[in-house]
């Protein structure tokens, strides 16, 4: 395989015309964005204890977003062939690893912040190990084991010595056999995380909506308004979870094949292919960006604490509410509250 890969190499020079030098400037404005956004973020979250699973996962997905916001100075530089190979060299064998490692952490803890919140609003009546803040750490923590001990031979079988010359060093050439066939098999395995997880979000996410739909039925006040209001908020997030990261699901197969098997001889295929999947890849990271705005979507006391520190207030010490509820909870509270009212003046 190494042979045939060697060969189609040489055979191809990757065109960069267009991704060295619009990918950079796209980049560039995302991680400033994302690293004013991911750094409030931790701060505020940072300042609300960790009581429930809800914030054990938010803060954990925070983490993820920040050290993947890190990495994208250096995807910069290299894919701009600033500096040497080395530069390039070191993007492939850490930097990208960090990068794709990361993405992949973030969308499993969405997809637990998904299961809790079903839990949380259908399932309120039920005691539930899965809503322990000790479950929840250990949940997070495993997710970061598993996705880290994965992701790292990668990093440990991307150690051939670079050969730059014939164009942009390629990262496979980096990596030998194994390298080749741990490659291919993670990003099936990340295939898999992906997929997953998004059935599961749907899954939560449609049950959520009924219940709540449900609730403003039985309290008989505005249920169309307040159903549709409810359906918004609960699939803007599944909606933005998809239109980030499901194109580059979609690219990184065909795209995988012509790095790692003798697919696609054609060289207009495989750039064609490579300009898919860097667009795509720029897309799904945008998700540091939007993450936060899910956070002010989500969490009514994160919200809150925002806006007391754009108005430059002091934090409260104490609240009435549940520092984790969401909107959707509190929405569901007053409904109950308002139909106990309505039976009691009957």
């Amino acid at each position: 395989m190494n042979g045939s890969h060697s060969n189609l190499s040489l055979k191809c020079v990757r065109d960069t015309s267009v991704t060295a030098v619009v990918f950079p400037w796209l980049y560039s404005a995302l991680f400033l964005f994302a690293l004013v956004l991911n750094c409030l973020a931790a701060w505020i979250f940072f300042n609300i204890r960790s009581t429930t699973t809800f914030v054990v996962y938010l803060k954990n997905v925070v983490v993820a977003d920040l050290l993947m916001t890190l990495s994208i100075p250096v995807k910069v530089l290299a894919d701009a062939d600033v500096g040497s190979w080395r530069l390039r060299a070191f993007y492939c064998r850490y930097s990208a690893v960090l990068f794709y490692t990361t993405m992949y952490i973030s969308i499993l803890l969405l997809g637990l912040i998904s299961l809790d919140r079903y839990l949380k609003i259908v399932r309120s009546f039920r005691k539930c190990a899965l809503r322990r803040v000790g479950v929840g750490q250990a949940l997070s923590a495993a997710v970061w084991a598993v996705m880290v001990s994965l992701a790292l031979p990668n990093t440990i079988l991307s150690d051939r010595t670079p050969s730059p010359s014939g164009g942009r060093l390629r990262c496979t050439s980096m990596k030998g056999q194994a390298g080749m066939l741990w490659h291919e098999g993670f990003n099936y395995f990340c295939q898999v995380v992906f997929w997953g997880t998004l059935v599961l979000m749907l899954l939560c996410y449609t049950f959520i909506s009924r219940k709540v739909y449900e609730s403003y039925k039985a309290s008989r006040s505005g249920s169309k308004a307040a159903s549709r209001r409810t359906k918004a908020k609960v699939f803007v997030v599944v909606g933005v979870f998809f239109i980030c990261f499901a194109p580059f699901h979609f690219a990184r197969v065909p795209y995988t094949l012509t790095q790692t098997r003798n697919i696609a001889n054609h060289c207009q295929a495989q750039n064609a292919l490579y300009v898919a999947k860097e667009t795509t890849l720029w897309l799904s990271a945008t998700n540091v960006c939007l993450d936060p705005l899910i956070y002010v979507f989500l969490c009514r006391a994160f919200r809150k604490r925002l806006t007391d520190m754009l108005n430059r207030k002091p934090f409260p010490q104490g609240t009435l509410e549940s520092p984790t509820a969401t909107s959707t909870q509190l929405e569901m509270s007053q409904i109950v509250h308002n139909r106990t009212l309505d039976v009691s003046s009957a």
